[in-house]
């Protein structure tokens, strides 16, 4: 596989200085991956700007360097330059270019907002499944390809390896893609160039702050998935003053929009929602018609992420019975409120939960004690070098059940007792109600020694992770692992 210079680049805002003809035969945006015949990407980043690297890509055989500025140490009569205004945007369509605009051969849906873009994508998967149909899935717990699942280094992959993955579902013959879109991926133009089908808009709550700094800028990031850039059916959640702004503004553009909520006033919405620790039987007004089914997933946020589903499957043109079939068969999904079964339970629910933020820490807890448990306990900690506002109020929330013990989640180079001392600066209120253990299989221990037949305990923060990051290294650690083997002991010691 190869294009020239001026066919990758062709139409794009920039000047070609050099060959045109240069044949380019991979992609690269870190210049230690480099290998002959790729093109470079100088990519201007927070810490890092590729320009100052574009020595060694040549040096590793890089014969075409695509920068935002003309390097005036290169000799251009061997190196091609591409000079644009944003190397990430080029980069992006030059990916696309690449590939052969592999999205434009499948169904896209993108799905955005802080919480719920895991759980939706697999109910795509399982909708599109039911249909007959081959779907892949791009998210924060693996690439879905062909049937089979990947390991994932981001949520959204940068743009060259993004269309690479487009590439080979388009050649498997995959019929729709459901991908989890970031906010840090539409900021820094990953998903540019890429054709959808539907964008989806789940919720907007305190999340990245580190990042986008305001609220404002987290939701314009967002709103990017939904602008004229991304042309699209929209599904959008109207449950937040984010989602009603942004679906007006779909509105005042021109698009078609499904509106979910659980106000009467949205297009897809519950007459009636009946809860149990296994499953959820609902009944849903949609755009005017009636249907009453029973799914496979808990809690009162899963009602949300099945609107939206129902939503999505409209605009791919499935029938009624064909989304309600695979809602209902739907499987559960990875560390999303997910039950740990064992035969050493003692009559003690477990459930585990991605839940990183306030507004999932809250809504993870309603939905457990909805099921009316005898008690509510809950595991959780705050991942370090990320979003440090939100700690106290992930602390403040945990209150809401009857004991807290607060841990370590992926403290990576911060130290865990400083994230701890953060958290718990926001529990002043309960402090009868909570104690601190800092390691965190101690302190699943103790939260299930604590337990009694009837209680709950939600274990929250990783999900389905399965490793903690302590400095810069990952060491095995999976929550549900350690609930069962905790279960165990703990039989064992009152055996």
């Amino acid at each position: 596989m190869g294009k020239t210079c001026a066919e990758l680049f062709k139409g794009l805002d920039g000047t070609i200085i050099g060959n045109q003809e240069e044949l380019v035969t991979g992609l690269a945006f870190r210049s230690d991956k480099v290998v002959p015949g790729d093109v470079f990407f100088c990519i201007v980043g927070t810490v890092v700007d590729g320009h100052t690297f574009a020595q060694d890509a040549i040096d590793r055989g890089a014969k075409v360097l695509v920068v935002e500025r003309k390097l005036y140490l290169v000799d251009t009569s061997d190196v091609t330059l591409v000079v644009v205004d944003d190397t990430r945007r080029a980069m992006a369509q030059a990916a696309s270019r690449y590939y052969g605009n592999p999205s434009r051969f499948m169904q896209l849906v993108g799905v955005t907002g802080t919480n719920g873009k895991t759980t939706t994508t697999f109910l795509v998967e399982s909708m599109v499944k039911a249909a007959q149909k081959k779907c892949g899935i791009i998210g924060t717990t693996g690439n879905l390809i062909d049937g089979r699942m990947e390991e994932a280094a981001h949520t959204t992959p940068e743009s060259p390896d993004l269309q690479e993955l487009f590439a080979r579902m388009r050649d498997v013959e995959t019929d729709v893609v459901a991908i989890e879109v970031s906010s840090h991926a539409l900021d820094l133009k990953r998903t540019f160039a890429t054709t959808f089908a539907v964008t989806s808009f789940t919720n907007l709550t305190q999340d990245h702050l580190d990042y986008h700094h305001t609220f404002e800028a987290y939701f314009e990031a967002k709103a990017k998935l939904f602008s004229s850039d991304y042309p699209a059916k929209r599904v959008i959640s109207v449950d937040d003053k984010w989602g009603v702004a942004l679906a007006q503004r779909c509105v005042d553009a021109g698009d078609h929009v499904i509106t979910f909520g659980f106000d009467e006033s949205a297009d897809i919405h519950p007459t009636k929602v009946d809860y149990s620790s296994t499953q959820t039987k609902v009944e849903l007004a949609v755009c005017g018609r009636e249907y009453a089914f029973t799914y496979p997933l808990v809690g009162r946020f899963n009602v949300s992420n099945i609107m939206n589903a129902f939503g999505i499957g409209m605009c791919l043109g499935l029938d009624s019975d064909t989304i309600i079939r695979g809602l209902s068969t739907a499987p559960g999904i990875p560390g999303r409120l997910q039950r740990v079964a064992s035969e050493h339970s003692n009559g003690v629910d477990v459930f585990v939960d991605y839940a990183h933020t306030p507004d999932a820490l809250d809504k993870a807890l309603a939905s457990i004690m909805a099921l009316n448990p005898r008690r509510t306990l809950v595991v959780f900690g705050c991942g370090g070098d990320r979003d440090a506002t939100k700690r106290s109020i992930m602390g403040k929330v945990a209150l809401v059940a009857d004991y807290v013990i607060v841990t370590s989640d992926n403290p990576r180079t911060e130290d865990p007792n400083a994230i701890i001392r953060d958290i718990v600066s926001g529990m002043e209120a309960g402090k009868d109600h909570y104690e601190v253990v800092a390691d965190r299989r101690d302190a699943i221990a103790r939260a299930i020694e604590l337990a009694q037949p009837g209680d709950a305990v939600l274990v929250a923060g990783k999900g389905h992770e399965d490793y903690q990051i302590i400095g810069h290294v990952k060491v095995h650690f999976d929550d549900r692992e350690v609930v069962a083997e905790e279960f165990a002991r703990a039989a064992k010691a009152r055996a």
